[in-house]
C-alpha cells in the first residue's frame, strides 16, 4: 500500500509510534524515525525493521526544537528524495491536578505535544506543497475532546492538535495533501501501564467493546490514512476508543 513512499514518524521507536512504523514498513514504506533519548529502544526498533527487509533511518532530537524538524525533513528529502507521509506521534505527560500543576508542567507538555507537531507539520508541508502530494496524520486523544481530571496540560495539547488538523486540512487540500487526526482512547502503552489495576478496571467499565485498545489498533488506521485509498478523506478526527 505504501511502496515507494517515505514516512517520517516522530516518537517512532516505542509504543504507538513503533507499531505504526512496523505497519508502514510491512507495506513498503521507507522510514525516518525520530526519538528524543532512548537509544536502546531506537536501535532495537530499527534492527527489527531492518531484519524484516525494511529501510529505516534514525534521527535523535527534541521535537520541541523547530530546528530539529527542519533538519529531519531536509535530511529525509536528501536521503530518500521525497517526504510523502508525516505522523506526528511524539508526546509526553506531566499529570497533576490543576492547583498543583506548575507553569513548567504545562508549558513542557504544550511545547512537545502541540508545538512539536506544528514544527513538523510546517516543515513537511513545505516539501509536500512542491510535490503536490502528502499525507499528514496527527495523534490527538479522546481526552482532547472530552477532557480528563489531572491532565489539563495534556488535554489542552491534544485539543490544540485537533484545531491545527482542521485548519491545515483546509489550507493544504488543494495541494494534494490530506491532514487527519487519530484520537485514541485507552490504549495499552508504557504511558498507561503506570495506572493501577483499579484505575484500569474503572476505565474498562466505560468501554463498550470491553477491552483495552492496542497500538496495532491505531497502526491499522494510520496505514489506511497514509494510503492512496484515503485520498478523499481530510480534516477528520477519527476516534479509536472502543466506543468510549
Amino acid at each position: 500500500m505504501l511502496t515507494g513512499k517515505t514516512a517520517i514518524i516522530t516518537g517512532g521507536v516505542r509504543g504507538i509510534g513503533k507499531a505504526i512504523a512496523q505497519e508502514f514498513s510491512r507495506n513498503g514504506a521507507r522510514l525516518v524515525l525520530c526519538y528524543r533519548s532512548n537509544d536502546a529502544a531506537a536501535e532495537q526498533t530499527a534492527s527489527e525493521i531492518s531484519e524484516n527487509g525494511g529501510r529505516v533511518e534514525l534521527m535523535k532530537g527534541d521535537v520541541a526544537n523547530p530546528d530539529f524538524a527542519a533538519e529531519v525533513v531536509s535530511k529525509t528529502k536528501e536521503i530518500f528524495g521525497s517526504v510523502d507521509i508525516l505522523v506526528n506521534n511524539a508526546g509526553i505527560t506531566k499529570d497533576k491536578l490543576l492547583m498543583r500543576m506548575l507553569a513548567e508542567d504545562f508549558t513542557d507538555v504544550i511545547d512537545t505535544n502541540l508545538n512539536g507537531s506544528f514544527y513538523f507539520l510546517k516543515a513537511a508541508a513545505e516539501v509536500m506543497i512542491k510535490q503536490r502530494y502528502g499525507r499528514i496524520i496527527n495523534l490527538s486523544s479522546i481526552v482532547g475532546v472530552k477532557g480528563n481530571p489531572g491532565q489539563i496540560n495534556y488535554c489542552a495539547s491534544k485539543a490544540g492538535i485537533i484545531g491545527m488538523t482542521l485548519s491545515a486540512a483546509k489550507e493544504l487540500g488543494r495541494r494534494g495533501i490530506t491532514v487527519n487526526a487519530i484520537a485514541p482512547g485507552f490504549i495499552s502503552t508504557e504511558m498507561t501501564d503506570v495506572l493501577t489495576e483499579d484505575q484500569k478496571k474503572k476505565m474498562l467499565e466505560n468501554i463498550p467493546i470491553g477491552r483495552i485498545g492496542t497500538a496495532e489498533d491505531i497502526a491499522g488506521m494510520a496505514l489506511y490514512l497514509a494510503s492512496e485509498k484515503a485520498g478523499y478523506i481530510t480534516g477528520q478526527i477519527i476516534g479509536i476508543d472502543g466506543g468510549m
